[in-house]
C-alpha cells in the first residue's frame, strides 16, 4: 500500500490525467495522449516535460510507419508519486484525519 502524499506536480489537471492514462498501461503514444486530453502539441509537450524533469515519466522516440513517434511511460518513481497522490485524494475525500 502506498502512503498518501499530496504531489503538486501530479495534481495539475492535465498531468493528473496523463499519469492516470500511463498508470493503466506500459506506455502511450504522444498522439493518443493529445487526442484523449484534447490539447495542442505544445500544451502536451509542456506537461510531459514537467513530469519528465522530476523523473516521473520517461519519453522515448522510435520510428513507426516511416515517422518518428514519441512514447511516454511512467517510471517507478512516477508510479509511486501517482499512487500516493491518488491515495491522498481518497483520504481527503473520505474526511480521514492524518494520524
Amino acid at each position: 500500500m502506498t502512503d498518501p502524499r499530496f504531489d503538486e506536480i501530479v495534481h495539475a489537471p492535465n498531468r493528473l490525467r496523463i499519469c492516470s492514462m500511463l498508470s493503466a498501461t506500459d506506455e502511450v503514444e504522444f498522439a493518443a495522449l493529445r487526442e484523449s486530453l484534447g490539447v495542442s502539441d505544445s500544451v502536451l509537450s509542456k506537461q510531459l516535460k514537467a513530469l519528465e524533469d522530476v523523473g516521473y515519466i520517461s519519453v522515448k522516440k522510435s520510428p513507426l510507419d516511416g515517422r518518428t513517434r514519441t512514447w511516454a511511460a511512467l517510471t517507478p518513481a512516477g508510479r509511486i508519486a501517482f499512487d500516493g497522490h491518488v491515495a491522498e485524494l481518497r483520504r481527503l475525500a473520505a474526511g480521514i484525519a492524518i494520524d
